[in-house]
């Protein structure tokens, strides 16, 4: 069999063994097998139907390492199967001088264990690489984001309004930890094209990104409040924290509320309200 052929039916594969319910997918709706669908598999990865479909038959023969890396996580998969992929597709795996992704299973199992917690995983870039349902239900629906849509850093720069607002304070206090971030993974990831390229065109914006870049601003993330403005669950105040993933350079935003108070019931309605609103309309942290 070619080598698109064998891309395809990895592919295939890959996509029926993955529950519906493990990227907050309903399990039912008149479903002839128990994996994802093309069109669900095609929004996690911001990509087409068509292209999808295209890729699975073989006549799609030359995915970039882009596409790869959606397709990836799209589809949850471990790094060694991940590289498989990579080779399946005549390229080869990133190596170390590149931002990884991979996300560990324990990590995967805290995000569908920790129930009405909203939770978010990103890598070394600020990519969105991870969320789980009630992250999605607070913020808006991420899998239909296309390209930078999912990256922290472009989206508070030059991105929509978000459902979350911050405080001048908060707002300098978080861009300054994100230029300390970034800087730390651009020395860390010299090999990493969509990294240097993404720094490069938020200098190039003109949103007053390159004039804090120069500034030398380095801060660090700290535990603190924000504001969500929830079209059904109202307005509401919770703590957000961040932690880190032992021995990778992922990164996990929690968002919890005091026992009893009015924000822990807001978080319990959006279990309740679930993904029927979710409306992709911003992730701006």
């Amino acid at each position: 069999m070619s080598g698109s052929g064998e891309l395809g039916r990895a592919l295939r594969g890959w996509r029926d063994r993955m529950p519906p319910a493990a990227v907050g997918m309903p399990a039912g709706g008149g479903r002839r097998a128990a994996g994802l669908r093309r069109e669900e598999v095609a929004q996690l990865a911001g990509l087409s139907v068509d292209y999808l479909i295209r890729l699975e038959q073989g006549r799609a023969t030359s995915p970039s390492a882009q596409v790869l890396a959606a397709l990836a996580r799209a589809l949850r998969l471990t790094a060694a199967e991940r590289e498989h992929l990579y080779l399946l597709a005549g390229r080869p795996a990133p190596g170390p001088g590149q931002v990884p992704a991979h996300v560990p299973p324990g990590v995967r199992r805290l995000l569908g264990q920790l129930d009405g917690a909203p939770l978010s995983v990103y890598d070394a870039a600020w990519n969105l690489v991870l969320w789980n349902r009630w992250w999605a239900a607070l913020i808006g629906d991420p899998s239909e984001h296309r390209g930078r849509e999912g990256n922290v850093a472009w989206r508070q720069f030059t991105g929509p309004r978000s459902r979350i607002s911050h405080t001048p304070e908060q707002k300098a206090r978080f861009e300054a930890a994100l230029f300390a971030d970034l800087r730390v993974a651009a020395v860390r990831y010299p090999a990493d094209a969509a990294l240097r390229s993404l720094i490069r065109d938020l200098r190039e914006s003109g949103t007053g990104f390159a004039e804090l870049w120069d500034t030398g601003a380095v801060g660090v993330h700290e535990t603190h409040t924000k504001t969500v403005r929830h079209p059904e669950a109202g307005t509401f105040t919770f703590d957000c924290d961040l932690l880190t993933a032992p021995g990778s350079d992922l990164r996990i935003v929690a968002h919890t509320a005091a026992p009893g108070s009015d924000a822990a019931g807001r978080l319990r309605l959006l279990d309740v309200i679930g993904t029927r609103v979710m409306t992709g309309n911003g992730d701006r942290e």
